[in-house]
């Protein structure tokens, strides 16, 4: 059976955030508790990918300060996958669209300096 569990530098990876961040994550936010093996390497999950995903938009995107954040993640379900990748992979392309977006908009500021 394949180990589906992934490495903080995949993770970090995948995210677009430095492993300190993770880490620092995990003591804030109860959500945010990736398995741990004998040797102390942390192993997240698909779930754990989508909890540090639902806080990246509360921090970056909505603007919540870490204790407003850590409010919101307790009042409110966490985002759940269902065993299926596609959920997931769903979020990850609504949050590529909010960059590219973000990346049009600091390009047509650029733009307009220019002229």
């Amino acid at each position: 059976m394949k180990d589906n569990r992934l490495s903080i530098g995949r993770v970090s990876q995948m995210v677009q955030l430095p492993t300190s961040v993770l880490r620092y994550w995990e003591s804030v936010f109860d959500q945010l508790k990736p398995e741990k093996t004998p040797g102390g390497t942390r192993k997240y999950t698909m779930q754990d990918v989508q909890e540090i995903l639902k806080i990246k938009d509360l921090l970056y995107n909505k603007k919540f300060t870490i204790a407003g954040a850590k409010i919101e993640m307790q009042q409110n379900s966490p985002v759940r996958v269902s065993g299926d990748e596609v959920s997931l992979r769903n979020f990850i392309i609504k949050e590529l669209e909010v960059l590219v977006t973000d990346l049009d908009q600091v390009k047509e500021k650029q733009s307009r300096k220019q002229k």
